[in-house]
């Protein structure tokens, strides 16, 4: 780090809203922890939680060498406003059209939110291969988004301008890889 560069003093707490909680919201956590250590903290939770990760998320998360020790499937009420140690959060993004559609409870911090939704791949049906593809994308486009959300200025950005940018992020595609 040179030295007119500066570290940032905040520390983003983002938390990834799905469904179940068993697959999108879990590799987002895991990419996001991974990628943005120092500059944001990581969360998963769900509406109506499976209780336990795919093990074909961590399976992806694996084989793209993401630590997957402590990823749980849990609550969103873990992360709500009185909820015992909940962190602040600054951002919360869905990841399913499900959870964007539920009444959210309130979150500590009055967190900016944005839907980044994107196909299960816990309901991809077909082969082994197939179904293996369709984790590898989700893993793929949720990387694609976090790592455009991690390159944002935050700090010279207002808030409607942010907010601009994280809903433009739920709607990027990424172009396939070639097989």
């Amino acid at each position: 780090m040179s030295h007119t560069e500066s570290k940032p003093d905040k520390i983003y707490n983002v938390l990834f809203l799905c469904t179940g909680n068993s697959a999108r919201s879990i590799m987002a956590e895991a990419i996001l922890n991974r990628e943005g250590p120092g500059r944001f903290r990581a969360y998963s939770a769900g509406s109506h939680p499976t209780g336990e990760v795919n093990p074909r998320a961590l399976h992806a998360l694996k084989i793209a060498n993401y630590l997957t020790d402590g990823l749980r499937s849990k609550d969103w009420s873990e992360f709500a406003q009185g909820a015992k140690d909940a962190p602040k959060l600054d951002f919360v993004f869905t990841v399913c059209d499900n959870a964007a559609g539920e009444v959210c409870p309130v979150w500590p911090g009055q967190p900016m939110t944005a839907h980044w939704g994107l196909p299960d791949p816990a309901a991809a049906t077909g082969s082994d291969a197939e179904i293996a593809t369709a984790f590898a994308d989700a893993l793929r486009m949720l990387y694609n988004r976090i790592s455009i959300f991690m390159n944002l200025p935050m700090a010279a950005l207002d808030k409607l301008s942010l907010q601009r940018e994280l809903d433009r992020i739920g709607t990027s595609v990424p172009e396939k890889e070639d097989a």
